[in-house]
Formats: structure tokens, C-alpha cells, sequence
């Protein structure tokens, strides 16, 4: 492009060449004033439409902020349902937790007064003084509850584990013989080597002798299964029952049987009353207990059942 400038007082024309160069230059700094001008006009419309009181750019910001109120309401809420969810969730758990604490707690021989999982207990502590305190944002608060969520999940199972753990240790406590099988004060011949009173040779004495008088009740000394109810040439009218875990209890010398073999007795249940058949020289209970078919002492798990 040529352009040819002719001054009123110069007798010769000037002439001025302007290439693609100098007209992408003009063109792009003319872009920028038309930018400039426009932002400019956008502020100060935006920063005075208060004071001018411009209906149309009131309506226009209204609706922008209208809409952004209506996303940030729409995302608190979604939040705060899954925090609802969350909280139920955990509120279930605690729940649980709370049965749980009082099952193990009653398997384990605590008192209520002494082990209260109802209770908030009691917290304190004075302000620090070297670290700031923090507010928690929507995201930590989430954080927060999914790590409270899982450390009640694993106190759930250890709870169910224990307890689980207690209830077969009671459960195989039970089937101790402990319960004294007969109301007696005291025995006339203990477990181990004694005199025989027939033969008068030095023998072993497998159980121990209660005295007691004839008719007197005589009693499981634990639950299990009644596995002989009969009359030995020697033990007279005789019961074994099965305690499970290779425990057996011998109850001789009765004068009446009250159960019958493949019956299920419960611990303290009277199966039998006090006599002197077979091999005896007075009304007696002849109790053993034998663990794998060997004759053990009986004052080991009668005494176990005072402690």
C-alpha cells in the first residue's frame, strides 16, 4: 500500500509504503483497544450498576448469582445426605457395638458398674499453646467419619471375635464336672492309695467316697450325654456320663437310676439317689472322673468350681 501525503507548503509529495507487516500491527493494536475499551466498560458497568441502577445488568447478575446459590445448595446438600447415610450407618454400628460390650462383658464376669459401654466417657485437656486450633473443612469432616466408620467396623469384629472366644470358654467350663454330685460334708476315702476294705492289700482308689444316706439325691456334676445306666458286677447300680472333650464321670453304688443311656443331662440335674450295691460296705456315692479313660482326681475340678 501506497499512501501519498501532499503538505499545503511543500512543493514536492511525500511518498509512504506500508507493508502486511505494518498493517498486522495497526490491526492487532487496534484489537487491543477495542479489548481494552470493552473490559473497561464491563467494570465500570459491574462496579456502578448499583448506583445507575441499570434493570437490565441487575436482572442479569441476579440470575448468575440465583444460579450459583442454587449449585452451592444442591452440593451441600448431597454432602450432608451422605453424611446422614453415614452418621445411620455409624449410629447401627454403635449400637451393636454397645450389645456387644455388654454380652462380652457379662461372659467375662465384669459388673455393669464397672465396664459401661452406654456412657460417653469423660474427656478434657487444657488448650494448646504451640499449634493453632483448626477448623475442618467439608472434606476432612468426610475423612474424619470414613476413619471413625472403619475403626468401629474392626472394634465390631475384635468385640465378635472375644466374644466368641469367652463363649466357648464358658461353654467348655460348663462341661467340667465341678458341681458336687451329692450333698455330703465330707468322704471317707479320698483319690490315690489306700487300704482295701475287702482285701486289706494296699490299692488304688480311683474316685472318692461321699458319705451320705441312702436316697439321697445325687446330681450331674456336668452337662453332657448319659452313655451307661446299669448294674456292675462291682461299681452295683452305675452312670457314666460323656462330658465331651474326653471327659467322663462314674456315679456308683446307687440305689435308683433316673436316666437311661443316650439321655442329655444338664449340669446339677439329679440322675440317681444314694445306695450300697455292688462292691460297698455303707450307703455311699462312689464319683469318679476319668479323662481319656485315666482315672483323674476329682478334688482338682470340685475345688476349681469355689475359685
Amino acid at each position: 500500500m501506497h499512501i501519498i501525503l501532499v503538505p499545503s507548503r511543500l512543493a514536492a509529495a511525500r511518498s509512504v509504503t506500508l507493508g502486511p507487516g505494518h498493517l498486522a500491527l495497526a490491526g492487532f493494536v487496534a484489537m487491543t483497544g477495542v479489548l481494552l475499551i470493552a473490559v473497561a466498560l464491563f467494570y465500570l458497568s459491574l462496579r456502578y450498576s448499583v448506583e445507575f441502577k441499570l434493570p437490565l445488568l441487575e436482572s442479569a447478575l441476579a440470575t448468575v448469582q440465583e444460579r450459583e446459590a442454587r449449585k452451592a445448595e444442591s452440593f451441600l446438600r448431597e454432602n450432608l445426605n451422605a453424611m446422614a447415610v453415614k452418621l445411620g450407618q455409624m449410629q447401627a454400628q454403635l449400637m451393636r457395638l454397645d450389645a456387644l460390650g455388654d454380652r462380652v462383658s457379662s461372659l467375662a464376669g465384669l459388673k455393669p458398674s464397672e465396664f459401661r459401654f452406654n456412657e460417653i466417657p469423660g474427656r478434657g485437656g487444657a488448650t494448646s499453646t504451640s499449634m493453632p486450633s483448626q477448623d475442618l473443612s467439608m472434606a476432612d469432616f468426610g475423612r474424619q467419619l470414613d476413619m471413625l466408620s472403619r475403626q468401629m467396623d474392626n472394634r465390631t469384629d475384635s468385640l465378635g471375635i472375644l466374644e466368641t472366644t469367652l463363649f466357648d470358654v464358658r461353654v467348655k467350663k460348663r462341661l467340667l464336672p465341678t458341681v458336687t454330685p451329692v450333698d455330703a460334708s465330707w468322704n471317707a476315702s479320698s483319690f490315690g492309695w489306700r487300704i482295701d476294705p475287702f482285701t486289706g492289700q494296699n490299692a488304688l482308689h480311683e474316685g472318692v467316697d461321699f458319705i451320705s444316706d441312702a436316697g439321697t439325691p445325687i446330681f450331674a456334676a456336668a452337662g453332657g450325654v448319659v452313655l451307661a445306666a446299669e448294674v456292675h458286677h462291682q461299681y452295683g447300680r452305675m452312670i457314666e456320663i460323656d462330658h465331651g472333650n474326653d471327659f467322663v464321670t462314674r456315679y456308683a453304688h446307687a440305689s435308683k437310676l433316673l436316666v437311661k443311656p443316650g439321655d442329655v443331662v444338664q449340669r446339677g440335674r439329679k440322675i440317681a439317689e444314694v445306695g450300697s450295691t455292688g462292691r460297698s460296705t455303707g450307703p455311699h456315692l462312689h464319683f469318679e472322673v476319668r479323662y481319656r479313660g485315666v482315672a483323674q482326681n476329682p478334688a482338682r475340678f470340685l475345688q476349681a468350681s469355689a475359685r
